[in-house]
């Protein structure tokens, strides 16, 4: 790395935000150094520095200069590297870029989010978390069939890293570990073969990505992180 292109993420090893930007540096060929943040038991003087207002991870430093909100960093690192070949976001087609923004969004708010209640949640509200994880899974279903695989996903597709994009990092950072997230929601799978072929079958393709596997963290240590944040939120002896 030169002087000149100095970039740093800090990060923490299982924050999905994290490893979005994390996939989507790899996929553009950008070396960078990452900081691992202890977000429990004591953030860094330079991450406090460069995120002052939320305090959280993933912040990109580039040239001293830092970028925060893994969605903003995305857009960043495509348009500031553009010349390494591979595009995050459809360059010519706006009408798909919005589809796009729309689809990882909705991925981010209503099934991310939706997921973290069922861990922090007891009771009724987290029976209406799962209720609600499950209905919008299936949205998402009929929205991949319906704006960006008709025929389905293509056997091969993602042999070509060059077709992992903004939608695909995002969906793959966020629920590539959906079997350990499942674990925690229980009466189903977060991703069902039968209820989500599609989703299934998108989400399966993508943990095969050599940068994917790279990226994305042990499967029983998010387990254990997992088991560790529902105990804090409902006690010793949580409800199901």
């Amino acid at each position: 790395m030169s002087g000149e292109e100095k970039v740093v993420l800090h990060g923490m090893w299982a924050s999905p935000y994290a490893k979005r930007v994390e996939i989507a540096l790899k996929l553009k060929g950008i070396p960078y150094e990452y900081v691992e943040e202890d977000l429990l038991n004591g953030k860094s003087e330079a991450l406090l520095k460069h995120n002052p207002v939320h305090q959280k991870v993933p912040v990109l430093v580039h040239n001293g200069k830092p970028v925060i909100e893994s969605c903003i960093i995305l857009e960043y690192i495509d348009e500031t590297w553009k010349s390494s070949g591979h595009a995050l976001f459809p360059q010519e087609d706006t009408y798909r870029r919005a589809r796009v923004r729309f689809w990882a969004d909705f991925i981010q708010r209503q099934l991310l989010e939706k997921f973290i209640v069922t861990i922090t949640a007891v009771g009724e509200a987290r029976e209406e978390a799962i209720k609600e994880l499950r209905k919008n899974m299936e949205l998402l279903e009929e929205g991949l069939r319906v704006n960006f695989f008709p025929e389905g996903i293509p056997q091969y597709h993602f042999d070509d890293q060059k077709n992992v994009r903004f939608l695909d990092i995002t969906m793959c950072a966020f629920f590539g570990l959906h079997k350990a997230q499942s674990e925690f929601v229980r009466t189903t799978e977060i991703i069902d073969l039968q209820r989500t072929p599609l989703v299934f079958s998108w989400v399966e393709s993508l943990k095969e990505v050599p940068v994917v596997k790279e990226v994305l963290p042990p499967h029983d240590e998010v387990v254990n992180l997992l088991r560790g944040f529902r105990q804090n939120a409902v006690g010793s002896s949580p409800q199901v």
